[in-house]
């Protein structure tokens, strides 16, 4: 870990899972990646599932580069893999939306 001073800036590295969040605020120098900041966070040590090759990660809801230099307030975020394709779950809401406009209204004709 590199030595602070006053150049040092915060940043915050956080993961959610459905039931759980954390949020860890890091005091960083200047020129530190994302991907940086991940591994001094410790939240890898928390979450030892994540797999950092292959996982996503972004500033404020923006997928960036593990080597993106992170700015003073930013919140690198690590997301994870969906469950579901969003495409097909909209194909499949809009599928049930017509089925149920089917027939205009009442059930007897």
């Amino acid at each position: 870990m590199p030595t602070l001073n006053k150049d040092s800036f915060t940043v915050e590295v956080a993961y959610a899972l459905p039931q759980q969040q954390l949020i860890v605020p890091l005091k960083v120098m200047p020129g530190t990646t994302a991907i940086q900041a991940v591994e001094q966070s410790g939240i890898l040590k928390t979450f030892p599932d994540i797999e950092l090759s292959k996982t996503q990660i972004g500033i404020f809801g923006k997928v960036v580069k593990p080597d993106t230099a992170l700015r003073a307030l930013d919140r690198v975020e690590i997301y994870r893999a969906l469950i579901a394709d969003a495409k097909e779950v909209r194909r499949q809401r809009a599928a049930e939306g017509k089925v149920t406009k089917k027939g205009g209204g009442d059930a007897e004709e």
